[in-house]
């Protein structure tokens, strides 16, 4: 198995959303300033959109990453909130949803797979991946439970220019002291992205 590496964007004062995210408003209101980055510039929750506007330097970040990438894992919320991208899995590899809720899996041909837990889902994508990542894209629960159990080897965070307020944050409620190693930066027009390798977890001081 390779490594896993769990990647989200955050605020400046990091909420990984807006207030209200729900199927239809995935980042929540206000939400969508956080994926800038993603789609090149301002965009609306009813415009068409793809990663073709990324900018060249968000690109140099993103490409090398996902070109690592061989099955992803994602919490059922994330799921939700992004309205099951279209009934469609649109990242590489296999994608492990993470969910209490397993009666209402969808069918295999679309991509997705659900799990009843982190663990089995990350030994599941691994086993997809071979020696290639799995990408742990979210929401924050899971990459806290990951960090927390010491189960992702890098943390991946693209800090978008924003002060949202409100919303969910990443480290809401995390009681641990992880140890990180910056490996790379990127700055952008409307990202830093910084990767981090994750060192020692313990409790919090």
């Amino acid at each position: 198995m390779g490594k896993v590496i769990a990647s989200i964007t955050v605020s400046v004062d990091g909420y990984v959303t807006g207030p209200d995210d729900r199927p239809g408003q995935g980042l929540g209101r206000g939400g969508e300033r956080l994926h800038h980055w993603v789609f090149g510039g301002p965009w609306t929750y009813d415009s068409e959109r793809d990663l073709g506007g990324m900018s060249p330097e968000d690109r140099a970040f993103y490409e090398p990453l996902v070109a690592e990438i061989g099955a992803g894992v994602c919490g059922r919320g994330m799921y939700d909130a992004a309205g099951a991208w279209g009934g469609t899995n649109p990242f590489p590899g296999r994608m492990f949803v993470v969910t209490h809720g397993l009666d209402d899996a969808p069918p295999v041909e679309s991509g997705f797979t659900f799990v009843g837990d982190l663990a089995t889902a990350l030994a599941w994508a691994g086993e997809e991946a071979g020696s290639r990542a799995v990408s742990l894209a979210g929401g924050a629960d899971v990459i806290r439970q990951a960090l927390a159990a010491s189960l992702a080897d890098e943390l991946v965070l693209s800090t978008a220019p924003v002060v949202l307020g409100g919303g969910k944050r990443l480290f809401d409620g995390f009681e641990h002291d992880v140890e990180l190693e910056i490996l790379s930066v990127h700055p952008a027009p409307y990202a830093t992205h910084v990767r981090y390798a994750v060192g020692t977890v313990g409790p919090a001081h």
